[in-house]
């Protein structure tokens, strides 16, 4: 769990493009009054960005995830056992269709 903590630590520090455009949009209650926390530990795997009350982790796949689909689904999985609902966003998604991005995230609070 410490090592976790740790590199979730180091994510934030250091986000992804697309990560940092997404947080800008979320962070501070921007969405709707919707709080949401970025790079967090839950079990073994770091949420991109995760609101609690709702149960809703929300990941920003880039180019990475089009070889570990096992890997997310079997993550996928796991968040919702645990309850959470998961919407994973393609980098071109979040950077050309935000607004589709974002209304996709309300819907799904909703």
């Amino acid at each position: 769990m410490q090592d976790t903590r740790a590199f979730a630590r180091a994510m934030r520090k250091a986000p992804a493009t697309t990560e940092a455009l997404l947080w800008r949009l979320l962070r501070g209650r921007r969405l709707s009054g919707f709080k949401f926390r970025r790079q967090v530990p839950i079990g073994k795997y770091i949420a991109d960005f995760v609101c609690f009350r709702h149960r809703l982790v929300v990941e920003a796949d880039g180019p990475l995830h089009e070889e570990r689909v096992d890997y997310d689904l079997e993550r996928d999985r796991w968040f919702e056992a645990e309850g959470f609902r998961v919407l994973r966003f393609r980098n071109e998604e979040i950077r050309e269709r935000t607004e589709v991005v974002l209304a996709r995230i309300l819907t799904t609070i909703g």
